[in-house]
């Protein structure tokens, strides 16, 4: 009876995390958000039972050693998978480039993006470190990008979501040192996972937006001529949860890897 805890578990990919990972009675789920009470609102609407909400930010530690506390008492001091979906996109530069914007903007984005996916992912990581040393499992997978890729970046010419992508190769780097911090010494799978281009979108989008979208896809096809365009947020988990489920710390220990367990991005 293995236990996942997502963060990020309110909406999108992470809450496809939690619809697959629920429909097994046997897994023992939890479901990190910023806000309880309309998580499981939208949990009881949909039906899915068993889950165990947790209320916390990843920029707030002391949030997140509670909300570790509210695991322990569950699970008896431990949990086999931390699976760190949280993150923050970005705002104004998710659609443009870093040209044309200020260097007060550009800086401002920059700082908000490695508050939350850096410094976010180390208090994740270390808030939960104590359960995963106890849990059966012990593997740790933190959710990137393919954006974070610096030689697909440079071959294709991907200049948009910049503090994004490199808040996220920053977070690459992040995963590495706790793996060889943890990987050999200890056996715990710390690894990188690229969910993929994933259909996620809810809300309504300029039609600037979409223009650049639109160039967006454009690139990836040319990137990846086989390509079929976005997956759906399902498929993208039964994917993640393949490779997280075979992987080693031996073979994917540090790694930066996509929803295939390799660089195939797209």
């Amino acid at each position: 009876m293995p236990s996942y805890l997502i963060t990020g578990a309110s909406r999108g990919l992470g809450y496809a995390w939690i619809k697959h990972l629920s429909a097994d009675p046997s897994n023992t789920v939890f479901a990190l958000v910023r806000i309880k009470p309309s998580t499981e609102e939208k949990l009881a609407q949909d039906g899915l039972q068993g889950v165990h909400v947790l209320e916390a930010d990843v920029t707030d530690l002391p949030a997140l050693q509670a909300a570790a506390q509210e695991v322990s008492k569950i699970t008896n001091g431990s949990l086999d998978i931390l699976i760190h979906n949280a993150a923050l996109v970005g705002g104004p530069s998710a659609f443009t480039t870093v040209i044309g914007q200020s260097p007060e903007d550009l800086a401002s984005e920059l700082t908000d993006s490695f508050h939350s996916n850096v410094v976010g992912t180390s208090y994740v990581l270390n808030a939960f470190l104590p359960l995963i040393r106890a849990g059966k499992e012990k593997k740790i997978a933190v959710i990137t990008s393919g954006m974070a890729d610096l030689e697909l970046v440079n071959k294709h010419s991907i200049a948009l979501a910049t503090p994004y992508a490199v808040s996220k190769a920053a977070s690459n780097l992040l995963v590495g040192k706790y793996h060889a911090a943890l990987g050999k010494e200890e056996g715990i799978l710390v690894f990188s996972i690229s969910p993929g281009v994933v259909n996620t979108q809810t809300g309504e989008l300029t039609e600037e937006q979409k223009k650049v979208i639109g160039g967006m896809m454009a690139q990836f096809a040319e990137v990846a001529p086989h390509w079929k365009g976005p997956i759906t947020a399902e498929e993208s988990v039964t994917k993640q949860l393949e490779v997280i489920q075979r992987a080693t710390v031996e073979e994917f220990g540090g790694a930066f890897v996509s929803h295939y367990g390799n660089q195939q991005w797209l």
